[in-house]
């Protein structure tokens, strides 16, 4: 069998002398692995490096084989930021939690408009910290655990919404959880009503997406979120401004 589809890179790993086994996740087909011939040239491998788009063509025997790829590089994206450490630590972040927690051979369309656009931001050096927040609640969302950030648990109503409940992931507005605020999760404002997010409020934004991501997605599977994203939100949630991240 075959398909033709467009797709990010999110890893790769050697398999033998020459050859890589390639991870995308791509527009129509959802996260998927197949073998590149040859990857580990000097003349291909420029091409496989995370956050790049290509142009795939899949073939395997069966669905469920590993297969092949024949894939032309359509947009080298990291290399506009290859030298700024906190955009490529936001891409590798993304790469590695849609890695872990996409299942495979299965369409992902909001986790690839996410993907594609992150990339865009962390192009243009603008608003890439708060659009990779965003990613992180699409994430959610994409794998049946989005957050209701619209309406208070308690009340209904949606006025002055300041905290999350870590229980069932919805709003709660600050007359109705102020007996429990101990036990509340912040709810940044950007995310509520916009705006310019400042760098407590995405520190913010990153605490609630990972406390999701640990307790519904990784926690059950006994695993632990990826290192990658422990060192973007480390070089975010310690540094009091980096360019273009808002």
């Amino acid at each position: 069998m075959e398909w033709h589809d467009t797709g990010f890179v999110l890893a790769t790993r050697k398999h033998g002398e020459r050859a890589l086994v390639l991870h995308v996740l791509t527009r129509e087909h959802g996260r998927r692995a197949g073998l590149v011939r040859n990857g580990q040239s000097a003349r291909q491998r420029g091409a496989y490096v995370i956050g790049n788009r290509l142009d795939l063509t899949w073939r395997a025997r069966l669905a469920e084989h590993l297969g092949t790829f024949r894939a032309e590089l359509e947009n080298s994206h990291a290399a506009l930021f290859i030298d700024d450490g906190p955009r490529l630590a936001a891409l590798a972040a993304a790469a590695a939690l849609a890695l872990m927690t996409l299942p495979e051979q299965e369409p992902h369309p909001r986790a690839w408009r996410g993907i594609r656009e992150l990339i865009a931001a962390l192009e243009s050096n603008r608003g890439w910290a708060e659009r990779y927040v965003r990613w992180e609640l699409d994430l959610l969302a994409e794998l049946g655990f989005g957050l209701d950030l619209a309406r208070c648990a308690a009340t209904g109503g949606n006025d002055n919404l300041i905290y999350v409940s870590p229980r069932s992931g919805q709003a709660v507005s600050a007359s109705a959880g102020e007996p429990y605020r101990g036990k509340l999760l912040s709810l940044p404002q950007f995310l509520v009503n916009g705006g310019r997010p400042s760098a407590a409020e995405l520190a913010d934004g990153l605490v609630l997406t990972g406390f999701f991501l640990e307790r519904r997605v990784a926690g059950p599977q006994g695993r632990k979120l990826p290192a990658a994203r422990a060192r973007f939100v480390d070089a975010i949630c310690h540094r009091p401004t980096i360019d273009g991240w808002v």
